[in-house]
This record gives C-alpha cells, sequence and structure tokens, in this order.
C-alpha cells in the first residue's frame, strides 16, 4: 500500500517510473524542488525581457520628448513674436495718446477753456482754443489711425455722431472739451468705462464688436495741468482714444514666413465660465469664425481653456472647438487681460514622428526578441553539452550582439545624413557610411580615434566647441555652418545631442549633420538674379529716358522710407521698393523722341506715357516675386476716391503698397526736373499732396511722408532723391 502511494507522487515530480532525479527510487527521500539549471536561465531571461521593455519604452519616450521640446520651442518662438507685436502695438497707442497729454498746448488750452467758459466775454477765445484742439486731434487721429479723417469739422461737442473711432478730451465734469471728426459720441458704455479708470491712471479698455460688426477699443490716459507734478488733484481731464483695430490687430497675429500649415492664432479672454475668442479663428482651408466666438470652461481638454489658464503653457496634445487634435503654446499679453493662443494640427506636428517613434520601437523589440532566442539557444545547447557551454554561449551572445551592431550600422547608413558619436575624450565610438565618406576612411577605422586625427584641427575644432556646449548644458544644440574650402562654399546644419553614460555605454554627443548646401545656394541665386534683373531693366529705363534718369531709383528710396515709418512688414517694405524700382520700365516701348520731347504732347503721346506703368507690370507679370509687385504696379495708378485707372479702385480695395507708389511718385516727380518745366520745391510739392489727400492720395501715407520727413531727419535724408535734377 505505501509503495503504491508513493509512485503517484514520485511521477507527479517528474519522476519516470520511480526513480528520482538522482537515478535512484527511494520512497523514504525528501522531495526535490524546481531544478536550478532550469530556473536560473528562466529568471535571467525574465529580466532581461523585463529591462529590454523597459529600456525600449525609455528610448522611445526620450525621443518623443525631444521632438515635443523642439515643437515647444518653435511654436514658443512664434508665440513670443506675435505676442511683442501686439504688445510693442498697444503701447504704440497708448504713446499717440500720451504724446498728446504731454503736449503744453493742449495741456493749457483745456485749462483755459474750463476757466474762461462761463465768461460770456471770452467765448470766442474759448472757441478758438476750441478749433485749435479740434484740427490738433484731427492730424493725431489720422496718423494714429483711430478713426477715417475727413475734412468736414465736427458740429458740436455732444453731437450725435455713428463713428466708432476717433479721439477725445474729456475735462474733469465729464464734458468733451474737443473731438476729431470721427470720435464717437461721449455716452453709454464708453463713458461708463471711462468713469471707471481712476484718477491719475492710464487703461486699456475691453475687445468690443461695435454697431458695424468692426472691433473697436477704447484707450485713456490722463490730462494734467501745464507745469504741474502730475498728481492725482492736478488732473484737469482726460485723453481717450477710440479705435477700429481689427485691420491692424488682426493683421499682426500672422507670423511673416510661417510654413506651417495648420498652424491658427488667435486672441482669448476669460469670461466667467466661458472663455471668449476675441479674433477670428482662421484656420487654412476652411470658413473663417468671426470674433465674439464662446465656449464654456468646461469643454473636455479644450486648447482655448487651457491657454486662458496656463497663460504661459504649452500642451502636446489637446482639442480645438471642431475637436480635432492640436498641440497648444500660450502666452499672456502683458499690455492687456488677453491670451495669445498658437496651435498647429497634432498630425502635422507629431504625426510622422510618432510613426517614426513606433517603427523605432518595433525594430528594437525585434532585436530584443533575437537576443532573447539566442540566450534560449545558447542555454538549450549547454544543457546538452556542458563541456563546451561557456565557449558555445559567448560565440552565440558575441554573434546576436554583431548581428544587432549590423542591424543599427545598416539602419544609420540608409539615411542620407551624416551620422557620429564622440565620447568624452573626442574619440569615434560610432560613424555611419556618410560620415566615413566624409572622413575619406572607414567606420572600422575611424573607431577609438581622435577626431582631430581623423579630420585635422581646424575642421574638428567646430565640433568639438559645440559638443563641449551641449554637454554643458546637456541638452540639443542646433547649428548652420557656412564653409569655404577649394570645392567652393558647402552649408552644413548639425545637432548635437548630450548622451549620458549608462551600463556598457560612456557618455558622449551624438552628432546627426546635413548638408544643405543646395537649398541654400539655389536660395540666394534666385534673390540675387531678381536683384540684378531689376537693376538691369531700371539700367534700360535710365539710358531711354534722359531727362527721367534715376527716377525709379529716387521713388524706391522714398517708398521704402514711407512703408517702413507706417510699421509695414519687410516683405510689404520689399514689394514697395521693388514696384517702384520698376515704376518706369514700360517706357522702354516708347519712342525716344515722345520721351524727350519738349513740346506739346499729342492725345495719343499721352496715352503712351499714362499706360507705361501698366505696360511694366505686363512686362514682369511671369517674374516670381515674395510680394505682390506686379499687382501693386498695376494698382500705382489708382486713387483713394476711385478716379484713377485702370479699374478704378477706391480706399481700402487699393493696395497699401501701391498707395505709398503712387504718394512717392508724386513727390519725386514734382520736386524733379523735366524735358518740358522746372521742379518745384519740397513744401511745394508737400502743400499739393496735402490739397490732394483724402481725393487722390491716402491722408495715412501722406501724413507717414510728413511725420517722416519732419521728425525723423528725412528731409536730410532724401536731400538728394527730391531735389531737382541738373
Amino acid at each position: 500500500m505505501a509503495e503504491r502511494g508513493a509512485s503517484p507522487q514520485t511521477r507527479a515530480d517528474g519522476g519516470a517510473k520511480g526513480e528520482t532525479a538522482g537515478g535512484m527510487f527511494d520512497s523514504g527521500a525528501p522531495k526535490r524542488g524546481l531544478d536550478l539549471k532550469i530556473l536560473f536561465p528562466a529568471i535571467i531571461l525574465v529580466v532581461l525581457g523585463v529591462v529590454g521593455v523597459w529600456a525600449i519604452n525609455r528610448f522611445v519616450d526620450e525621443a518623443r520628448q525631444r521632438e515635443l521640446t523642439q515643437w515647444q520651442v518653435r511654436l514658443g518662438i512664434v508665440a513670443d513674436s506675435r505676442v511683442a507685436e501686439v504688445n510693442r502695438w498697444l503701447a504704440g497707442n497708448m504713446a499717440d495718446l500720451n504724446a498728446l497729454a504731454e503736449n503744453e498746448s493742449v495741456q493749457l488750452y483745456v485749462g483755459s477753456i474750463d476757466e474762461f467758459s462761463t465768461d460770456p466775454e471770452q467765448q470766442d477765445q474759448v472757441e478758438g482754443f476750441r478749433q485749435y484742439l479740434r484740427n490738433l486731434l484731427l492730424v493725431a487721429a489720422t496718423r494714429g489711425g483711430f478713426g477715417e479723417a475727413s475734412d468736414e469739422q465736427q458740429p458740436g461737442f455732444n453731437a450725435p455722431n455713428v463713428a466708432s473711432g476717433g479721439i477725445l478730451i474729456v475735462n474733469s465734469a465729464g464734458d468733451i472739451v474737443a473731438a476729431s471728426p470721427d470720435a464717437p459720441p461721449f455716452d453709454g458704455a464708453l463713458r461708463d468705462f471711462v468713469d471707471s479708470v481712476a484718477p491719475g491712471r492710464s487703461a486699456t479698455g475691453p475687445l468690443t464688436i461695435d454697431a458695424r460688426g468692426e472691433p473697436t477699443m477704447t484707450f485713456v490716459v490722463p490730462l494734467f495741468a501745464v507745469q504741474s507734478d502730475q498728481a492725482t488733484s492736478a488732473q484737469i481731464g482726460r485723453i481717450v482714444g477710440v479705435k477700429r483695430v481689427g485691420e491692424e490687430l488682426y493683421a499682426l497675429l500672422h507670423q511673416p514666413g510661417d510654413t506651417t500649415r495648420s498652424a491658427t492664432t488667435v486672441l482669448l479672454t476669460r469670461d466667467g465660465n466661458k472663455v471668449r475668442y476675441l479674433s477670428p479663428v482662421m484656420r487654412p482651408g476652411e470658413t473663417p469664425q468671426p470674433p465674439g466666438m464662446s465656449m464654456e470652461m468646461s469643454t473636455p481638454n479644450l486648447d482655448a481653456a487651457f491657454a486662458v489658464t496656463e497663460s504661459n503653457g504649452f500642451a502636446p496634445d489637446l482639442r480645438d472647438y471642431n475637436g480635432r487634435r492640436v498641440v497648444v503654446v500660450a502666452r499672456a499679453i502683458t499690455g492687456a487681460p488677453w491670451v495669445l493662443m498658437y496651435t498647429v494640427d497634432y498630425e502635422e506636428a507629431l504625426g510622422a514622428a510618432d510613426t517614426r517613434f513606433r517603427t523605432l520601437a518595433a525594430i528594437l523589440a525585434l532585436a530584443l526578441l533575437v537576443i532573447a532566442i539566442a540566450i534560449i539557444a545558447v542555454w538549450r545547447h549547454g544543457s546538452s553539452r556542458r563541456a563546451s557551454e561557456a565557449a558555445t554561449r559567448a560565440q552565440i551572445l558575441a554573434n546576436s550582439y554583431e548581428a544587432q551592431k549590423d542591424l543599427l550600422q545598416l539602419v544609420t547608413d540608409s539615411q542620407p545624413t551624416s551620422i557620429f558619436i564622440l565620447d568624452t575624450q573626442n574619440r569615434y565610438r560610432f560613424a555611419n557610411a556618410q560620415a566615413s565618406a566624409g572622413a575619406g576612411i572607414t567606420p572600422a577605422e575611424m573607431l577609438n580615434k581622435d577626431i582631430a586625427a581623423v579630420m585635422g584641427p581646424a575642421s574638428a575644432k567646430r565640433y568639438l566647441e559645440l559638443n563641449e556646449q551641449a554637454l554643458k548644458i546637456g541638452t540639443a544644440v542646433n547649428n548652420v555652418a557656412r564653409l569655404e574650402n577649394d570645392e567652393g562654399l558647402k552649408v552644413l546644419q548639425s545637432e548635437h545631442i548630450p548622451l549620458k553614460e549608462r551600463s556598457g555605454a560612456t557618455a558622449g554627443v551624438l552628432t546627426v549633420e546635413h548638408d544643405i548646401t543646395d537649398v541654400v545656394t539655389e536660395r540666394e541665386k534666385r534673390a540675387r538674379t531678381l536683384q540684378n534683373l531689376v537693376k538691369t531693366l531700371v539700367s534700360v529705363v535710365d539710358r531711354r529716358d534722359p531727362y527721367a534718369a534715376n527716377h525709379s531709383t529716387r521713388v524706391a528710396r522714398v517708398a521704402r522710407a514711407v512703408a517702413r515709418e507706417m510699421g509695414l512688414t519687410e516683405t510689404e517694405i520689399d514689394t514697395a521698393e521693388s514696384a517702384a524700382n520698376l515704376l518706369n520700365l514700360g517706357k522702354i516701348m516708347i519712342p525716344p523722341e515722345v520721351l524727350a520731347k519738349t513740346g506739346d504732347l499729342t492725345e495719343e503721346e499721352r496715352k503712351l506715357l499714362r499706360n507705361s506703368v501698366q505696360v511694366s507690370a505686363d512686362i514682369i507679370q511671369d517674374i516670381e516675386f515674395d510680394g505682390p509687385v506686379v499687382e501693386t504696379l498695376r494698382q500705382a495708378q489708382e486713387r483713394w476716391d476711385g478716379s484713377g485707372h485702370p479699374r478704378g479702385l477706391k480706399g481700402e480695395d487699393i493696395l497699401i503698397t501701391a498707395r505709398i507708389i503712387g504718394v512717392a511718385n508724386a513727390l519725386v516727380g514734382m520736386t524733379s526736373d523735366r524735358a518740358f518745366r522746372q521742379g518745384m520745391s519740397m513744401d511745394a510739392a508737400l502743400e499739393i499732396l496735402f490739397k490732394e489727400a483724402g481725393k487722390a492720395y491716402d491722408r495715412r501715407v501722406v501724413a507717414a511722408l510728413v511725420n517722416y520727413l519732419d521728425n525723423r531727419d528725412g528731409r536730410a535724408q532724401l536731400a538728394d532723391v527730391t531735389a531737382a535734377e541738373q
């Protein structure tokens, strides 16, 4: 009975026919546990698998974090740039009003009006003071863009006005002292806001939508008595500026040169439990959402809710108002209670990177599986042949690691970039085929060699300095180098990524280098070609029309100065200058005898000269410029009141660059000698421009020209440009 009871237990423990692992059956012997020869390799394999999975996840997470950091920096640069522009714009508007408030004439006249307003005998003088202030406010409003100026004076202090832009002077009692012609009535929400501003303080009002659907803002600065210490008790009133800001403010949200397809920039503010969109939401390829849209703060993962809560934050995966995944960066506007939010679609930013990381994880997991299979093979082989166990296992492991190394070498060799790793002693630890090709030796020959010995001290110096910087700050360092050698220019873009010391690997720096010479060379060649083309065409015109030689060049200098004075973008400034240079190109189609004619021109000859600008546009219409140079030329003869040609465009429908060229061309033309007349003086030409402002020319352009000439030393700078030709 004892033997029959013991047999099943013995077989269950793994014995064969009652034998123990020692080869002899003994019913009284103690039971044996698991064989350590099986358990120990199994434990090692499990540990290796866990560590390998952890290492793969860690590596992929770090790679993804680097990608996120790059996008955070990239989006942050754009957001910071737009915030700086918005803050500069807010400060500029306040500066315009502060200039009025600090004007001693304004301080004196406002104080005098308050003092003499109750004296019947002083009413004529009071009205004279008011008229001076109105004229001053008209000029300031025109220059600062506070409303559309008109030639009509304001009928009365509190007369109703449907305009939503202008400048007002309000005394301490809340009565209007003077206002620009387009100023709105001082009542309702406007008066409530001004009254809410503490004495002696400046304030910026909320962005609202007026009755015409235009976004409007109010700016308030205190006005103190003349030669006072600007204490609160010395305040005699306020300067109030009301401005339609959509055209100016919303244009600042676009980043020039931004190539991100799905980029969206909006201004936000928190309104209780809602977040309100202050600017249009303009996603590429979609109908723009008008300003004023609101969303609940409780909307799950809403990008706008995050932005107004974390006003200087970054989030890699949120949802926009339509539920799309976006990468978000937010920045607070210091000059107003707003937040600027800049977003890019997740797929554009990180979609390709996620696919790359998944592929990389799969490759590493496959490599880990290969290693695991190799270990199992070594263990199985060793269990059957103990005598050669150590040597066989070492050989198999060596082969496995060599295969892993070959796999990594194959992956990096397939990349079109130079990839290599230097340790802290500046010795090569790894190099792909592109790196070795540049060095002129094989990757194997590069290993353990000092970089200076491989490529020379002069060439190695740049890499050593960048590597030292990356190791010092602990983050990747990017660099673009222009190198000149016997073969010509070479432009290299490199990224230097510090590597921490790990088990089995020393610390060092991974360098990934791209040759971008062709891209840079082509871009610079195109720019030079355009510049040379413009110079050549202008010289052709100068030779054909000796009486107007250098006219286009002079117009270009004036146009560039005015465009810069108006605060236009670099692209708009370059567009105005290029179009002005090409203004008279069409004269090459006019017979020389017509150009040099000193007598009266026939109607046909006048028509030829009048249409020469359009011919200029026809000649260059197939040339690719960075800005709308061709369209600027086509609109250069349009007039502000719509009486120009060829299309009769009116007001804001005319490109700002074309409006600038119209004023610059008129100024240079009037002050320059011609075959049939002498040039007039600068002041005489400006008087004509003033008379034609609002008819032939945009008032803002004329005001910018006058401000540049009188307040920016422009007369001295353009003395040779506007001087009569000899």
